[in-house]
């Protein structure tokens, strides 16, 4: 009677949503898989394209894993995660961000079962990462190196692994042309960390065959004033001088005051700012700089008196051109005119003004420091080439990590078939429970053969089993053998150039298991209720614009999904 008469104790303000237990792990389990889900149609060179229309009727058509998870607007507190591994795989290595959502979501899935019949998730997450560090270990025993090669064959290995990314992705139909233009840019840049040392101009028009590679910097005709089709536009070893400053008459504040006492003083405070101007731009030109940039505006006033004395200047240059003209042609941007010496000027081999489609290019090339490179991107529809961009960052960063740990590994899902078939191989040598979950971890591994089967349209169980075959050979000689998307049956992959970098694979399986982990080790899940003055605000904003009482039925707190 004495335990009935319990004072009942409230802990959390009221209106907080508290769900725990085995419901709420399964819930979450739930929601990651749904996430999944959404990008799984995009895997390998057959993937489907997403196009994603956001709130400011912005369209993206994209199918880079890390793009869409970005633009999803997701609310769900535990889906958020697939989002953060999405984007840290994108930084980290730049491809593989389809592949690491798609096997956070796997693992979890092959853990649901386990957790419904009653298993604690920590023998789980145990499990998973003892399966995580063999994958890991095995990937490392298959790689192969490229080191020590010359660098024509450098190139062309490195080649197929842009080849390899490129091939997933729009621009897949051109991925040789491409391939080779990304190794070179990347090879151009040398050991320079900075990726913005590669700038990639996108020009609608054309198609896409006449995007071309240059060797230095190019970038669009900035604002010119009269004067300007004066200048020469194309100069041999010409002395570039980089500026931070306006060369442009100042007109006076508003309520600007001079008393003068006599009118003839008037002239000479007028003769004192041209005098000014035209003692700065005397200076540019006795520097014996050809070429004079600025990324603050040079007036009518300077383009005219450059054009006289044959000198070509451009105002108003962006801040990230002007840093990568600096790298290139080895000058430095300066804050002021006064003793300018040879040491601040550039210079580069070739500089030129060209026509490219309906946008004017300056271009510099064969730069002393040569540590930049442009792509000038062409193509029809502006969405195309945002894509195409996209597609090539991805390429960039493959192959810059591939320079830097430069071991590969075989595509196209056979290194995910072989880490699979020896982590059942290993399992049985296990007693207890850990065989089981690893072994569903092994199963896991196999949804990226099995989706690119998918997305290409040809019968994934029958591949699947070819494939298990294949890789149970005793002689090894299955290893790389991987999904071949042009037959629908299997091929070599390594022989076939189907090569991505090792840390690709490593990074994606540590990432997706420490998700996974992440998720099983969630047991309650507690949401705050908002205070009554942010939802008196939220109500009101919600109502704000519709007149009196025109709301849309059906849009109350009760309709967001969860």
């Amino acid at each position: 009677m004495a335990a009935m008469m319990q004072p009942q104790i409230i802990l959390l303000k009221e209106g907080t949503d508290t769900s725990q237990g085995k419901s709420q792990l399964v819930s979450n389990i739930n929601a990651c898989t749904a996430v999944a889900d959404v990008v799984r149609t995009t895997l390998g060179p057959r993937g489907m394209d997403k196009l994603i229309h956001d709130n400011k009727g912005t369209v993206t058509i994209s199918n880079d894993g890390a793009t869409i998870m970005k633009l999803l607007d997701i609310v769900h507190p535990a889906a958020k995660i697939l989002v953060d591994i999405a984007k840290s795989q994108d930084s980290e290595v730049g491809d593989g961000t389809t592949t690491v959502v798609l096997l956070a979501g796997e693992f979890l899935k092959e853990a649901k079962p386990f957790i419904e019949d009653g298993v604690h998730p920590q023998n789980l997450i145990r499990s998973y990462r003892t399966a995580s560090y063999l994958a890991i270990e095995k990937i490392k025993e298959l790689a192969v190196s490229i080191e020590g090669k010359s660098l024509e064959e450098k190139k062309s290995l490195l080649a197929k692994c842009a080849a390899t990314t490129l091939s997933s992705k729009l621009i897949g139909g051109e991925k040789e042309f491409f391939a080779s233009m990304v190794v070179d840019a990347v090879i151009a840049i040398g050991t320079d960390d900075r990726l913005n040392m590669i700038g990639i101009k996108k020009v609608p028009g054309g198609n896409m065959r006449d995007s071309f590679l240059v060797n230095g910097v190019a970038f669009k005709k900035t604002f010119s004033y009269a004067g300007f089709e004066q200048q020469p536009k194309k100069f041999v070893n010409p002395k570039i001088l980089l500026l931070n400053i306006e060369l442009e008459l100042k007109s006076e504040k508003e309520n600007a005051e001079i008393r003068l006492s006599d009118p003839s003083q008037y002239q000479s405070i007028v003769d004192a700012e041209w005098n000014i101007i035209y003692d700065k731009l005397a200076k540019c030109v006795e520097s014996g700089a050809k070429v004079v940039l600025s990324r603050l505006a040079i007036g009518d006033l300077g383009t005219q008196y450059f054009a006289d004395r044959d000198i070509f200047c451009a105002g108003r240059v962006t801040e990230e051109d002007l840093q990568r003209v600096a790298a290139a042609t080895g000058g430095t941007i300066q804050t002021s005119v006064n003793n300018v010496i040879d040491e601040v000027l550039g210079t580069c081999e070739l500089f030129e003004e060209r026509q490219v489609g309906n946008e004017r290019f300056n271009i510099f090339s064969g730069c002393p420091s040569g540590h930049t490179a442009t792509i000038v991107l062409r193509g029809g529809a502006d969405q195309f080439i945002e894509e195409a961009e996209r597609s090539l960052h991805d390429a960039i960063m493959i192959v810059r990590r591939a320079m830097k740990n430069s071991t590969v590994v075989a595509g196209g899902g056979a290194i995910d078939m072989e880490i699979s078939r020896y982590l059942r191989q290993h399992a049985r040598t296990i007693a207890g429970k850990s065989q089981l979950f690893i072994n569903s971890y092994a199963k896991a591994l196999e949804v990226i053969p099995r989706q690119l089967c998918d997305n290409a349209g040809f019968d994934a169980t029958d591949v699947l089993n070819k494939l298990r075959q294949k890789h149970a050979l005793q002689s090894g000689e299955g290893t790389n053998y991987g999904v071949d998307i042009n037959t629908g049956g299997i091929a070599d992959s390594f022989a076939n150039f189907v090569w991505e970098p090792a840390v690709v694979k490593i990074n994606a399986i540590n990432a997706a298991t420490e998700a996974a982990c992440l998720v099983l080790s969630v047991d309650e899940t507690v949401k705050n209720p908002k205070s009554e003055s942010a939802q008196g605000e939220a109500a009101a904003s919600a109502m704000g614009g519709r007149g009196r009482g025109g709301g849309f039925p059906g849009r109350g707190r009760g309709m967001r999904r969860r």
